[in-house]
C-alpha cells in the first residue's frame, strides 16, 4: 500500500484494475469502488490514488459519449 486512505464518495484511480471509480465502502482491508456512471461495484485492496483531474474528464467524457448513443453504462 501507498500509505492513501480515500473517503468515502472520493474518485480515485484503482491502480490493480486501471480503472477510475467512486469510494463507497471499505471493508477489513478491502475498499468497494464503483464506475462513475453507475454500475456493479468491484472490491480492491488497491494500491488507490486520487483520480487526477485528466483521469476524471477522460471518464465524464466516456459516460457522456455512451449516453449519446443510448447505452446504458
Amino acid at each position: 500500500m501507498n500509505g492513501y486512505s480515500p473517503q468515502i464518495g472520493e474518485v480515485v484511480w484503482d491502480e490493480v484494475t486501471r480503472r477510475i471509480g467512486r469510494v463507497m465502502d471499505r471493508v477489513s482491508a478491502r475498499w468497494q469502488l464503483r464506475p462513475l456512471g453507475g454500475g456493479r461495484e468491484w472490491d480492491t485492496n488497491g494500491p488507490l490514488r486520487p483520480a487526477t483531474a485528466s483521469e476524471q474528464l477522460s471518464a465524464d467524457v466516456s459516460l457522456a459519449n455512451a449516453r449519446s448513443r443510448g447505452e446504458s453504462p
